[in-house]
């Protein structure tokens, strides 16, 4: 089985994801993963809502990459959001990675 985490904040998964190696930061080279998604694996996913404002919402992805790099990529979290690499990501998950099931 493998290992279920759960955290309470952005920045609480971030912190933990970095100690798992995951530090590479897809925000600032988004390009990587809307040019050539099929090398990117979303490894884990974290999804917060905002207590009273659905545009507080946010998703976290843990993604690893077939050259192993492991990175991390933050996205709004709702049906208007304008980022293509949180599209693609989203649509990586739909078509299958087994973490983005939780």
């Amino acid at each position: 089985m493998r290992p279920i985490y759960h955290y309470s904040t952005v920045s609480e998964a971030l912190d933990n994801l970095k100690e798992m190696g995951f530090a590479y930061d897809f925000n600032i080279h988004e390009n990587e993963i809307v040019n050539d998604p099929s090398v990117h694996e979303v490894k884990h996913v974290y999804r917060y809502e905002g207590n009273s404002d659905p545009g507080d919402s946010a998703v976290v992805y843990g993604i690893k990459s077939t050259s192993g790099k492991k990175g991390v990529f933050v996205s709004g979290f709702s049906a208007n959001t304008n980022s293509e690499a949180a599209r693609v990501l989203n649509k990586i998950c739909i078509e299958g990675s087994e973490q983005c099931k939780i």
